[in-house]
């Protein structure tokens, strides 16, 4: 099981981390919301939780729990920026469909189990 990260991805958890002054990691998972189910999650990671799987792309680090990781397993993080807008966007091979708004995502069967 694995996620990577863009080169663009990492340098902005890096500088986000270091403008924060203290963090580990970037901690991404899911929440159900929306109208698909689920939509990632960010915060900032200051410990590795004894439930947690730790990756490293780019000499920087991701932490995602165990409950999570199926969700999200063979993903690849980027940061784009597109006009104005700046954010970071998964490239997720579990995703099955999206809503409208694209706020939101279902996950493929297989990902669930």
């Amino acid at each position: 099981m694995a996620i990577s990260l863009t080169t663009n991805a990492a340098k902005q958890i890096q500088q986000q981390i270091e403008k924060r002054g203290k963090g580990l990691a970037l901690r991404v998972g899911v929440k159900k919301t929306g109208c698909s189910g689920l939509s990632y999650t960010y915060d900032y990671a200051d410990e590795v939780r004894p439930d947690d799987h730790l990756f490293e792309s780019h000499n920087v680090k991701v932490v995602v729990d165990i409950d999570t990781l199926p969700f999200l397993n063979g993903s690849e993080i980027d940061y784009i920026k597109e006009g104005l807008n700046s954010t970071f966007r998964f490239n997720n091979p579990n995703i099955d469909n999206t809503c409208g708004c694209g706020e939101s995502f279902n996950i493929k069967t297989t990902a669930k189990a």
